[in-house]
């Protein structure tokens, strides 16, 4: 019987990547995002673009209503946030904790009772290689990450009595996906007078970094995650975030 994966965050970046690496393997894609393109993929019976919001009650609820059995689902809707965390508004802090950490969790428990029935499913939640080495400049975001490390490894040993598995995808960092794409605000806005020589050469970097991640290293890390049967719960993705694991 063909498989079907759940992803959030599909409209570019890893999301998108993920979606065609499982559609391209024989999967069963349903590729959520705030609003739906089906033009940004090749057509086949096989994918359903949805509508999503995890930020959203209702919105969940609409999708789950719809989507049917769900053998797989990839949280990795995010956003990114980069600046002197004095800078940062509340506001956008709470943006930050609603989508990265309330959002994988609503998800979480949404798909939970028919993979608890079944006694089969997995869940992956994409997180960062910030949870595996400090990130100047990204307090709030990191903070987001390191939630979900925990919620997870929690929830592994709470839903591996059922035969569900949990397992956590910690990107490393990609100069043209993801992290500076769906930053909240340009981090520019947020390095007040005093931090502009301690930010320079963190930023410069950033621009020319000697190991970097892939879309396609994060979608194949999310493979080797849904087919692991083991313990495992971490798969560093991208060179980058494999050296920091190894560091550790």
């Amino acid at each position: 019987m063909t498989k079907t994966i759940l992803i959030t965050g599909t409209s570019s970046g890893y999301g998108k990547a993920t979606a065609e690496h499982f559609l391209s393997r024989g999967w069963n894609v349903l590729a959520t995002m705030r609003r739906p393109d089906p033009s940004l993929f090749a057509e086949t019976d096989r994918l359903r673009v949805l509508p999503l919001d995890v930020t959203c009650p209702d919105s969940i609820a609409s999708l789950f209503e719809s989507a049917g059995p769900i053998d797989v689902l990839v949280n990795n809707a995010g956003l990114g946030g980069v600046g002197a965390f004095e800078a940062m508004p509340m506001s956008l802090v709470r943006q930050l904790i609603e989508t990265n950490t309330i959002g994988v969790m609503a998800m979480c428990q949404a798909v939970i009772p028919q993979m608890r029935e079944r006694r089969a499913g997995t869940i992956i939640n994409v997180t960062s290689s910030v949870a595996l080495g400090e990130f100047p400049l990204a307090a709030a975001y990191t903070a987001t990450k390191q939630a979900i490390e925990g919620f997870s490894a929690s929830l592994a040993h709470e839903l591996g009595y059922f035969g569900v598995r949990v397992k956590l995808v910690e990107p490393g960092y990609a100069p043209t996906t993801r992290f500076g794409a769906n930053a909240i605000v340009p981090v520019s806005d947020l390095l007040p007078g005093g931090y502009a020589d301690f930010a320079r050469p963190i930023l410069e970097a950033f621009a020319t970094p000697s190991l970097t991640t892939t879309e396609n290293d994060v979608a194949e890390a999310i493979w080797q995650a849904v087919h692991d049967t083991g313990n495992r719960l971490r798969f560093p993705a991208g060179a980058d975030a494999v050296a920091l694991a190894q560091a550790r």
